[in-house]
């Protein structure tokens, strides 16, 4: 089967790339969301935050945003996982495992994969019991005995911005030893964090009431919250491969419209710089896609597309 020639193609199907697909959509633009559904927030209860569905339940926020986006006759959303993206004269050639497209512009929003702790239990207490995200979920460690499990020296930082909430804190470190130097240590005691460097072997409870953290020495530090911090890597595999320019800390980077160093690919969410929160990841989503669409204005795109506004900038285009 030959590639459909779409406007854009959006990779992911999260919060970012549905925004960047709705606002795609109501530009009329012809717009494929190709969605792995290996979604960050998948295993969490609730999110919030977010004005106007503070709390949600992450997987209904997507099914309903995919229902919003689908009533749009342009837009479509596909099962799969893109494996390259090339660009050959003025359109990129998207590939996946469920088709391939012809694209004239790309919005990558495939956002991060989390490490997690490699701990008995995690699969059942995780968006429960166990978060990753202190902004996100430190409200709910309010007055509450908090377990932190990472080593690296940032946890610091860490653990003693959740004593803005919790009563108190200890930082496990999984087995490893704390990569703080001796002024990291005393900063943690001095803000009553304990510091353990013990392997963790088991989350004990059942999910959404666990009851405490079993370490190797077959010592249970009673909690009910832990939050971990070990790395999380943005997904900028595709982004790599069409040269687009990534920040120090491996982002990709974009301008104020959602556009990234390489032009027609754009990048919004988790995977760009700046607080990773469901709502930011939304907003800039539809950044992304307004973006998109409004770099049509004065030119073509899929002969299946209305032909977009003037070019306001440019003379005898713009009325």
């Amino acid at each position: 089967m030959s590639a459909r020639e779409v406007d854009a193609v959006v990779v992911g199907g999260g919060p970012a790339g549905l925004a960047a697909a709705l606002w795609l959509g109501r530009y009329r633009r012809s717009v494929v969301v190709v969605d792995s559904e290996e979604y960050r927030s998948g295993m969490v209860e609730r999110s919030h935050g977010y004005l106007g569905r503070d709390p949600q339940t992450p997987v209904e926020l997507l099914a309903r945003g995919r229902e919003e986006l689908l009533a749009y006759p342009t837009a479509s959303v596909v099962t799969g996982s893109v494996t390259s993206i090339s660009r050959t004269d003025s359109l990129f050639t998207v590939s996946s495992d469920a088709g391939e497209w012809l694209a004239h512009r790309v919005v990558l929003a495939s956002g991060v994969k989390d490490v997690v702790p490699e701990v008995r239990g995690f699969d059942e207490h995780y968006g429960a019991s166990v978060f990753h995200c202190p902004a996100c979920d430190g409200y709910e460690a309010r007055d509450r005995d908090v377990v932190a499990i990472g080593w690296d020296v940032h946890l610091v930082g860490f653990a003693t911005t959740l004593l803005n909430w919790a009563r108190s804190v200890t930082v496990v470190t999984n087995g490893h030893r704390f990569a703080g130097d001796e002024q990291c240590r005393l900063q943690m005691a001095d803000n009553g964090i304990d510091l353990v460097e013990e392997d963790v072997v088991e989350f004990v409870g059942l999910r959404g009431s666990l009851e405490s953290v079993l370490l190797q020495s077959g010592r249970a530090l009673p909690t009910s919250l832990v939050f971990f911090s070990l790395a999380h890597e943005p997904r900028v595999g595709l982004a790599e491969q069409l040269g687009c320019e990534l920040d120090d800390e491996g982002y990709v980077a974009v301008d104020a419209e959602g556009q990234t160093t390489v032009k027609g690919v754009y990048a919004a969410g988790d995977l760009t710089p700046g607080l990773q929160l469901v709502q930011v990841a939304a907003a800039s989503g539809a950044v992304a896609g307004v973006g998109a669409a409004q770099s049509f204005f004065g030119s073509s795109g899929a002969p299946t597309s209305p032909d977009p506004a003037p070019d306001p900038t440019v003379p005898g285009q713009g009325g």
